[in-house]
């Protein structure tokens, strides 16, 4: 089975969670929007583009949830790969008491995907006390500033434990499973550029690469693993890459990114 056919339905990834995104091959980029229940009703984090909303829309559907149900759309930042179907699910789901979320710095730019009479349905994680109550299961909100824009943050699911790390964590992968699958010889690599399995494309450096790449400096990436390394996961789901759902590789990530040097303008300085 191909991974276009293996991932064309929504994918139970921990109680109540399911991935609902997309992988276009053409480009390596998964998108991960993750839609979260509890009873009938439901919140979804992420959204995804404007051209992947017909995809993830109908994975929803798939899972059994009415649209209407939907009560909240969260978004970590601002960029279109997250927000850019947000004016879409408004319509399709249908629901006056919809709210959007996000942090307050988010807002002045998420503003501008929305028509102004669905302005009042913004809110940020601040006015929520950094927590969200979605049919008595709790989402708590971690801020981390400059990873990648200023209000960015993370959102965690107290019932499965499971961590929604937004860009962290993400990567860009020739070679993609939804979830992370490492080599034993990964724990105790000590050259990420020089695979002792000769492996082609290594998912560490893939993952280190990206956060070169996309995060602004050393210091905004260290703060964030200081935040996340506090809190108790047992599994992390980024918007890109894959699903880390193994303690051991959580801990090598973290131990990875939080020592990872030449981030952002700190490689060219």
């Amino acid at each position: 089975m191909t991974n276009e056919n293996k991932y064309d339905r929504p994918i139970q990834v921990a109680e109540g969670i399911y991935w609902v995104g997309f992988r276009d091959e053409a480009s390596n980029m998964t998108c991960n929007p993750y839609l979260v229940t509890q009873g009938d009703r439901a919140i979804l984090i992420d959204s995804g583009s404007r051209t992947d909303f017909s995809v993830v829309m109908m994975k929803i559907l798939q899972t059994g949830i009415d649209p209407q149900n939907i009560s909240s759309l969260i978004y970590q930042h601002y960029d279109p790969d997250l927000c850019g179907s947000m004016p879409n699910f408004i319509d399709m789901i249908d629901n006056p008491d919809l709210k959007i979320i996000s942090e307050k710095k988010n807002n002045t730019f998420i503003s501008f995907y929305i028509s102004r009479e669905n302005h009042p349905r913004l809110e940020s994680i601040q006015s929520h006390g950094y927590s969200l109550n979605l049919n008595g299961r709790i989402l708590d909100f971690h801020a981390t500033p400059y990873c990648h824009s200023p209000g960015s943050f993370v959102t965690y699911d107290k019932k499965t434990k499971t961590l929604f790390s937004s860009d962290l964590f993400g990567s860009y992968a020739s070679q993609w499973d939804l979830f992370l699958k490492l080599n034993q010889t990964c724990y105790s690599c000590n050259d990420r550029e020089a695979c002792p399995n000769q492996v082609a494309e290594c998912p560490i450096t893939d993952i280190l690469t990206f956060h070169k790449e996309i995060f602004p400096c050393n210091k905004s990436l260290r703060f964030a693993m200081e935040t996340i390394k506090n809190i108790p996961i047992e599994r992390i789901a980024p918007q890109h890459g894959s699903i880390l759902h193994k303690k051991k590789d959580i801990s090598l990530i973290i131990n990875e990114l939080e020592n990872l040097e030449n981030v952002g303008i700190d490689g060219i300085v």
